[in-house]
């Protein structure tokens, strides 16, 4: 039994960088809806803090599903 201890580094980089990458991605979007619950608190307005709240949600989802097209897509 051979085992290509290159591929599984590359595999093993690859997975690790897009995991925190998703998480950080995903953390952004919940600090991005946090600031619209503490501006209504204020009175004031987080627009654009909710905005890309929804794009790094959005962009999440994205990753999940192309993951899961190139999982079954086959």
């Amino acid at each position: 039994m051979h085992i290509d201890w290159a591929a599984l580094g590359s595999v093993f980089g690859v997975s690790l960088v897009t995991t925190v990458g998703l998480v950080g991605l995903f953390t952004l979007g919940i600090v991005g809806l946090s600031k619209r619950e503490s501006a209504s608190a204020q009175s004031g307005s987080a627009t654009l803090a909710v905005t890309g709240a929804y794009v790094c949600f959005a962009a999440c989802a994205a990753a999940v599903a192309y993951g899961i097209f190139l999982i079954v897509g086959k």
